[in-house]
């Protein structure tokens, strides 16, 4: 691909809704996902996320607008859609009973042409777990597994739903070198989380849906300028001349004072550094120091008005 060259949308999403009764669970809900990047729905527990994936994957059907997936129609060209994507499902379960490679085995059987299935559990670290009963899995082995089977058929968009909740930081980790792995062999990725860690370390770009519609779209870092400019520096000094100091720095906006400890706020990019050079300018002793800088959550918190744990 040139540098000019756009990537092909591989993902066209026009203004789909979907209600249950009175309840509306997607309104008016529109965005289109490239070929090869890592796009998620990003916003709490009962926002939409997962029913407006469920409409792209052909599972659920909406009651009006839109989709298209690689150029098809997920309802009317439903094998044809379902053979070259995969889903791992939020509340996915299997028999107790079923063994690692026999669940493997089995999903295998359904596509014309299914990846190595042996292969699959070594990249994914459950080789040693073939023979395990899946009652016996970890949380995370779970997950894991359910990442093969929604690779087995080596499908060009991968669809992963609240991927890593309930799982300890370290199984987090490590599902999360599995996603970068899926998107590094050029496939594409749409998945939901209400972890923002997980949306700012996966995702080039995330919509955030909140109450059933998308507030916005965009690559983490241009959501986090575009809505929270504002940075901050604490510091702890005991120089007497250091408020007067700090407070003479150009785009600073307020300095907050508690004792020997300083916060300083202000905007751009730059703020931080001509913190650091008013420092040293001026030869302040510092026994203290460290940046706050806004992310996702602090996004969220400002389109929506409350927190996106709340």
């Amino acid at each position: 691909m040139g540098a000019s060259a756009t990537p092909r949308s591989v993902i066209q999403v026009s203004r789909i809704r979907k209600t249950y009764g009175a309840t509306v669970a997607v309104s008016e809900v529109s965005f289109d996902v490239s070929e090869g990047e890592v796009f998620g729905l990003i916003g709490p527990n009962g926002a939409g996320k997962t029913t407006t994936m469920e409409c792209v994957e052909g599972v659920r059907r909406p009651d009006g607008g839109e989709i298209s997936i690689l150029g098809l129609d997920p309802f009317r060209d439903v094998y044809q859609v379902q053979n070259r994507i995969g889903v791992q499902l939020q509340q996915a379960q299997l028999q107790k009973r079923i063994k690692v490679w026999e669940a493997v085995d089995l999903w295998a059987s359904l596509y014309p042409k299914p990846m190595d299935g042996n292969r699959l559990l070594e990249q994914l670290g459950l080789a040693d777990k073939r023979n395990a009963l899946f009652m016996t899995l970890s949380g995370g082995q779970k997950q894991r597994l359910f990442i093969a089977l929604a690779l087995i058929n080596d499908p060009e968009v991968v669809f992963l739903d609240e991927l890593t909740t309930g799982l300890d930081p370290q199984s987090r980790r490590a599902i999360w070198d599995l996603v970068r792995g899926i998107r590094d062999r050029g496939k594409t990725v749409v998945l939901t989380t209400h972890l923002m860690e997980e949306a700012e370390r996966l995702c080039d770009r995330v919509a955030i849906i909140e109450r059933g519609k998308i507030i916005d779209i965009g690559g983490p870092e241009e959501l986090v300028s575009r809505h929270c400019p504002t940075r901050a520096v604490v510091l702890a000094t005991e120089d007497a001349l250091a408020e007067e100091r700090l407070r003479a720095i150009p785009r600073v906006e307020t300095v907050m004072r508690r004792g020997s400890e300083f916060t300083i706020q202000g905007q751009g990019d730059d703020f931080v550094t001509e913190v650091i050079q008013c420092l040293s300018e001026n030869r302040i002793r510092i026994t203290y120091f460290r940046t706050v800088l806004p992310n996702l959550e602090d996004v969220f918190l400002k389109l929506t008005g409350h927190s996106i744990r709340d």
